[in-house]
């Protein structure tokens, strides 16, 4: 007659280790599903959404339980990155060119891409000798004070500002006074600071109420340059939540964010 389980000493470790082996498998498996449901979806994203990003993010991991990991730079610089293989999940710009040109190439998810948001532009100084003056006036005799822009050739808001000067006949005169921001983050650094007595910076910037209050302002008409329109666009469809992070971007949840920081959103 065979033994009984548990009088059966081998059986008995057989079944334990396959017991321990069991576990073991079940938890790996267990932390490799937790490791999978943790990865962060990637957002590239103009500096000058960074904000409304973070809370458009949040909001977004509190409805989902998905994790937004988010990149700021200019959209020049993350554009060349994207093209470079940088693995974006999602791409926030601060133009619907680069987008444009992503799509065309096939680095964007065909029928992706869409406008979020359109922004403006103010001129903006914290120099005490500008207190009380007219900001617009003072563009005309700057002499020897500095005037920040982001750079034209990757951010979308500088280009806007050189349309501006251009429009404005002012471009030759205020060039050698310029400083360059290598995006519109920067640039509103450099008139917070004093290193420019004059700034053209995002709209939403200049609303942000964590700023010093300007010594003078003047909000720049947008018929002085071409439209701020920024597009978002889908690089990597495959990953999760990706999708449900664009649509999400789209509702009506995230327009009030973005309405909330100063753009204003298409229709």
């Amino acid at each position: 007659m065979r033994a009984p389980l548990l009088h059966n000493p081998p059986a008995v470790r057989y079944l334990a280790a396959m017991i321990r082996r069991l576990t073991v498998m079940i938890a790996m498996a267990a932390w490799a599903c937790a490791g999978l449901a943790a990865e962060p979806l990637t957002v590239a994203v103009a500096s000058n959404f960074a904000r409304p990003a973070a809370a458009i993010a949040e909001r977004f991991e509190e409805e989902t339980g998905q994790p937004v990991r988010l990149t700021t730079g200019s959209t020049g610089q993350l554009y060349a990155q994207i093209i470079h293989g940088a693995p974006f999940d999602v791409f926030l710009a601060a133009d619907a060119e680069r987008p444009r040109l992503l799509e065309a190439s096939g680095q964007g998810v065909a029928g992706t891409r869409f406008s979020y948001a359109e922004g403006s532009l103010v001129l903006w100084s914290r120099d005490p000798e500008l207190a009380g003056h007219d900001c617009r006036a003072a563009l005309e005799t700057l002499g020897n004070k500095r005037l920040a822009i982001a750079n034209p050739d990757t951010a979308p808001y500088g280009l806007a500002a050189r349309q501006f000067l251009e429009a404005a006949d002012l471009w030759e005169a205020v060039s050698p006074r310029i400083v360059y921001g290598e995006n519109i983050a920067q640039t509103l650094h450099f008139v917070v600071s004093g290193n420019a007595s004059l700034g053209l910076i995002a709209g939403s910037e200049a609303a942000d109420p964590r700023l010093p209050a300007p010594t003078c302002c003047w909000d720049v008409p947008q018929s002085v340059h071409g439209p701020i329109v920024q597009q978002a666009i889908l690089l990597r469809p495959s990953t999760p939540g990706a999708r449900e992070f664009m649509d999400f971007l789209r509702g009506p949840v995230a327009k009030a964010i973005i309405r909330g920081y100063g753009y204003t959103v298409p229709t």
